[in-house]
């Protein structure tokens, strides 16, 4: 598999420096020798070796990547540098940043989850673990009964995507499940730092707890069809929903 930085748009992407080159190299090297996670590398005399750097040059390689996640050091007796599986949730939190200035809106969001959830939810229809089913509804009993305050609706607006959160976790897929879960943390984040919670929304509370319930429904007897159908209404209903919360919120901030 190609490195994830292989450049496929730009004819002429930025210049990168000495130390950034070699970082690059070194992880085509990683690839192709089949390091896995885990794994020490060369000490650092035969880095220098390897790659015909100064050690300068090479040590602040292995910062670069480090700080990427896919190396990790360690001191002392056993100690050196080791292929590092980076996390979910560093994987997150780093494209997360790339979106930071984006200003995204729930219809950019909504667009790629009614795609790729209804898809998701034919896909695990009849393969979930009645563990599994039973944590959706452990979930979905967290708002049984409407919100009473703006803090009870913030922490079910959470809940209710931690709901879709597991399913994405489901996944055999690991790219699929990636993006959903990413997808519904960036919501779950949009929806508290832009306080879409408010105002209380009833019918949002009401038709997203329903549908979820028929879904968990549709995946325990393990018909996909009904899955995606009512994954794909449940997508479409919060939508037209949460567009309203964002106009309204967008309506008080301009008021104000």
């Amino acid at each position: 598999m190609p490195p994830a930085t292989t450049p496929l748009t730009d004819p002429h992407p930025p210049r990168l420096s000495r130390p950034a080159q070699v970082a690059e190299e070194i992880k085509d090297w990683i690839v192709q020798e089949h390091f896995g996670a885990g794994d020490r590398l060369p000490s650092e005399p035969q880095m220098i070796e390897r790659f015909g750097m100064a050690k300068g040059t090479i040590r602040e390689a292995m910062r670069i990547l480090e700080a990427q996640g896919l190396v990790k050091s360690r001191t002392g007796p056993g100690g050196g540098t080791f292929v590092h599986e980076v996390s979910k949730e560093r994987a997150r939190a780093l494209l997360g940043n790339y979106f930071y200035f984006k200003n995204l809106t729930i219809r950019d969001i909504y667009q790629l989850r009614r795609v790729l959830e209804p898809e998701l939810a034919a896909l695990l229809a009849g393969r979930l673990s009645e563990d599994i089913l039973a944590s959706l509804e452990a979930i979905i009993r967290e708002y049984d009964a409407p919100a009473q305050s703006l803090e009870e609706e913030r922490l079910q607006h959470v809940a209710s995507l931690r709901f879709h959160a597991l399913l994405a976790e489901q996944a055999d897929n690991a790219l699929l499940g990636f993006l959903i879960d990413f997808m519904v943390n960036m919501l779950s984040d949009l929806t508290v730092y832009r306080k879409l919670y408010e105002p209380r929304n009833v019918e949002l509370w009401r038709r997203g707890r329903a549908f979820q319930l028929d879904l968990v429904h549709a995946l325990r007897i393990g018909d996909p069809d009904t899955a995606r159908l009512v994954m794909r209404d449940h997508m479409e209903t919060a939508q037209r929903l949460m567009e309203t919360q964002e106009a309204e919120m967008q309506r008080r901030f301009i008021s104000e």
